[in-house]
C-alpha cells in the first residue's frame, strides 16, 4: 500500500457506492484487508503507509482497534445501503505497518467486528503479518484461539549486513524461533523475503533462500527491492551513498529463488510467490489478482467492489476524525469502465499460474496472444538448433495453440 494517494473523483461522506457496484457481486468473493499503519522504525526503502510514535499526532495507538471496528461496522451498513449482496469474508488480512504492534487481543477484536458484522466464510482464511521480533508463543496462541489461521513473517534476509542496509531490526536467529512457535499453535507460516538489496551478493541470496527453506514453511515470498521516490534509501542512491539495484543480478536471483524453491517442494504459482500445494497459496493475494471485491479498513487503505475503487484518507488523525463521527473516511474514488476492467483483467490473471482462459479473450486479444506466441516459437527454434526433436515438439505445440487462439468468437 504506496503512501501517496492517487488522483480520482471526491467520495460521498456517506460512502454510498453506484448501483454498478452491486452487478454480479452474487458471484465474486468478498475479501477484508485491515490496514495498521503503526511502526517502531521506519526502513530506508519503504513506501508504504506508515507512521513511528513521534508522528502519531492528535492520536493514539492503543485508540486504533475502536476506529477500525467503527470502519467495520460502516462497510457492512454501506454495503447494504448500495444494494450489494451480503457475502461473507472468504479471506481477511492484517497487514502494515506492523500488525503485531497491537495487543494481540486487539486483532482479535478486530477480527471479532469482520465476523459480526460480514460474517466468516466456513473455510476462510485469516493471516496477519508480523515481524519475527515483534511476537511470541502466547501472542501467536491468542491469534489461533481467536480464529486465524495464518500468519506471514517478514524474514526478508538472513544476511546481516543486508538487513542493515534495508534497516530491519530483528536477529535471523529469531526466525526459526517464531516459525516453530507458530506450528506449534496450528497456523500455517509464510515467509517473506526481499532480493536485489544494495551491495547483497548472489550467494547472500543463496542464503537467505536457504534459510528460510529450512525452516520449512508452508508458503514463501519473494519480491525484487523497488526503490520508491521519497524513501530514504531512494535519497541514499541519490547521493552515491549505496548502489542502485542491478536489474539483471536481480533476474539472476529470481532464477535462483525458482531453482532452489522448486527443488525444495515449493510450486510456483504467481509472480512472486511459491507454496507447498494449492491448499497452502495465499488466497486473499489471489483475491487481488482475480478481480474479486475488498473493504480495505485503515489509513490509506484500498477498497474494490464491483469496478468502483477507493482509498481512504491518510493519516490516522484524520481517519480517526471521520469514523469517530459516521462519516465514510474515503478520500476518493473511481468507477472503471468495462475496458479498463477488461485490461486489468487481463493484466492480474497473466500474473498467476492459470493464466487467462483463451476463451475470454476479445479475437483481438486473441491475435495479440498468437502474435507472441510465434515469437516465442522463432526463439525456441534458435535456441534448440540441432534439437530436431523438441523443435518439432514445440512447433506443433505452438501451432495447435494458434489455431484454437484464432478461432472465431
Amino acid at each position: 500500500m504506496a503512501s501517496a494517494l492517487p488522483l480520482g473523483d471526491p467520495a460521498p461522506a456517506d460512502g454510498l457506492l453506484p448501483a454498478s457496484a452491486a452487478d454480479g457481486a452474487a458471484e465474486r468473493d468478498f475479501s477484508v484487508y485491515l490496514h495498521v499503519p503503526f511502526c517502531r522504525v521506519r526502513c530506508g526503502y519503504c513506501d508504504f503507509n506508515t507512521y513511528t510514535a513521534t508522528e502519531l499526532r492528535g492520536v493514539k495507538q492503543s485508540d486504533y482497534a475502536s476506529q477500525a471496528v467503527l470502519e467495520v461496522a460502516h462497510s457492512a451498513r454501506i454495503l447494504e445501503s448500495s444494494g450489494v449482496p451480503a457475502r461473507p469474508a472468504a479471506t481477511v488480512f492484517f497487514g502494515g505497518g506492523t500488525p503485531t504492534l497491537l495487543p494481540a487481543e486487539n486483532l482479535a477484536r478486530m477480527l471479532d467486528a469482520v465476523r459480526e458484522h460480514h460474517g466468516l466464510a466456513p473455510d476462510a482464511e485469516v493471516t496477519s503479518e508480523a515481524n519475527p521480533d515483534s511476537v511470541d508463543r502466547d501472542y501467536l496462541q491468542t491469534l489461533k484461539d481467536a480464529g486465524f489461521t495464518r500468519v506471514s513473517f517478514g524474514m526478508q534476509s538472513a544476511v546481516p549486513h543486508v538487513l542493515a542496509t534495508l534497516e530491519r531490526t530483528h536477529d535471523p536467529a529469531r526466525v526459526p524461533l517464531v516459525v516453530a512457535w507458530a506450528r506449534e499453535v496450528g497456523l500455517d507460516v509464510s515467509v517473506d523475503l526481499i532480493y536485489g538489496t544494495p551491495g547483497e551478493s548472489l550467494e547472500d541470496w543463496r542464503a537467505s533462500l536457504e534459510h528460510a527453506i529450512a525452516q520449512q514453511p508452508d508458503h514463501i515470498s519473494a519480491y525484487s527491492l523497488i526503490v520508491e521516490d521519497g524513501t530514504k534509501l531512494a535519497r541514499q542512491i541519490k547521493r552515491g551513498e549505496v548502489a542502485q539495484p542491478d536489474e539483471d543480478l536481480q533476474a539472476d536471483m529470481y532464477e535462483l529463488a525458482d531453482e532452489l524453491l522448486g527443488a525444495a517442494g515449493y510450486e510456483w504459482y504467481e509472480v512472486s510467490n511459491w507454496a507447498r500445494g494449492a491448499e497452502h497459496r495465499s488466497q486473499h493475494n489471489l483475491a487481488y489478482w482475480r478481480s474479486n471485491d475488498w473493504w480495505g479498513i485503515g489509513p490509506g487503505a484500498h477498497s474494490h467492489v464491483g469496478g468502483v475503487r477507493w482509498w481512504n484518507v491518510k493519516h490516522p488523525s484524520a481517519y480517526a476524525d471521520r469514523v469517530l463521527v459516521g462519516d465514510s473516511p474515503a478520500a476518493g474514488r473511481e468507477s472503471l469502465d468495462a475496458a479498463t476492467r477488461e485490461f486489468e483483467r487481463v493484466l492480474l490473471l497473466a500474473r498467476i499460474r492459470e493464466g487467462i482462459p483463451v476463451d475470454t479473450l476479445s479475437s483481438a486479444g486473441r491475435l495479440a496472444v498468437a502474435g507472441l506466441i510465434a515469437d516465442e516459437l522463432i526463439n525456441a527454434r534458435a535456441a534448440l538448433a540441432g534439437s530436431v526433436e523438441l523443435t518439432l515438439r514445440g512447433r506443433l505445440l505452438a501451432d495447435a495453440v494458434v489455431r484454437r487462439l484464432l478461432e472465431e468468437d
